[in-house]
């Protein structure tokens, strides 16, 4: 421990030593001994006779010293007062996360309409190509939901079903704007190249997915789809969604507002002086 005081005069100290613990390891083995063997006790007695002796050599005729170094105290730390800068928006990249601008809803619907259109038109590409029919991807896409259809020929899923086409121009349509809002809502968070990730990533993200649990969940249904023009199809969607979407003009978000004015809580001049700081 540190001793206030002069560092070049050290001060003198009892001496660290041995024996009282080899004194108690010895008084120790003399009472196990009483339970264990005699020769526990009779070891236990050499080292407490042991240790007693060499203790009192310790002190008598002259206790054992050692001189300590001493340390001079460490400095006191002073207590400064240090000010505080608050984070405007936008700086630093601390509104990487939050978008303080988004697209609306109806920007979404939008770009899931003009993608799926994309897309539908891709498929029929596809099915006109492939299977030389208008309507075997679209069959393909209902026997997802209609039982009869997923166990159908090839020239079954070639033909005209009004049932199945209803079906899967419900599928499609649903799913196209699911998608599309789920565009109009995660592009803003995306702080740079938010084409590429509507057009390659995301798509390629999804299709993944499908194409390693779909063996799985039909493999009926797997087994019929050809999944380059798939992916195809995929990336279409999302480009022109994508596309769409971020033509739209975006609406200013209430993140960087404290939480009593978001939730409409009256707090006189807390609105006005956040507002003023930005």
């Amino acid at each position: 421990m540190p001793v206030e005081g002069n560092p070049d005069n050290p001060i003198e100290a009892p001496a660290p030593t041995p024996w009282p613990m080899l004194m108690a390891l010895g008084l120790t083995l003399v009472f196990a001994g009483l339970v264990t063997n005699v020769a526990v006790t009779l070891v236990g007695g050499v080292l407490f006779i042991s240790g007693a002796v060499g203790w009192f050599g310790e002190v008598l005729p002259v206790e054992h010293r050692e001189p300590l170094r001493v340390e001079a105290a460490p400095a006191a730390i002073v207590p400064a007062t240090i000010g505080v800068d608050y984070l405007h928006v936008g700086e630093l990249g601390n509104r990487a996360i939050l978008p303080l601008e988004i697209y609306s809803y109806s920007a979404g619907i939008k770009g899931g309409i003009a993608g799926g259109i994309a897309m539908a038109g891709l498929a029929v590409l596809q099915s006109v190509v492939v299977h030389h029919s208008l309507w075997y991807t679209a069959n393909v896409l209902a026997a997802t939901v209609l039982a009869n259809l997923a166990n159908a020929s090839t020239a079954t899923l070639s033909s005209f079903i009004p049932e199945a086409f209803v079906v899967a121009l419900i599928i499609h349509a649903s799913a196209s704007i699911l998608v599309g809002l789920l565009y109009g809502v995660m592009l803003p968070m995306f702080p740079r190249y938010p084409a590429f990730w509507a057009a390659i990533v995301a798509p390629l993200l999804w299709t993944g997915l499908l194409w390693s649990s779909l063996s799985v969940i039909n493999p009926v249904l797997d087994a019929r789809i050809e999944w380059r023009w798939f992916i195809l199809c995929q990336i279409a969607f999302g480009a022109v969604a994508g596309f769409v979407v971020n033509q739209t003009e975006r609406v200013t978000t209430m993140q960087h507002l404290p939480f009593a004015v978001r939730t409409g809580i009256e707090a006189p001049g807390l609105g006005g002086d956040r507002e003023g700081q930005n």
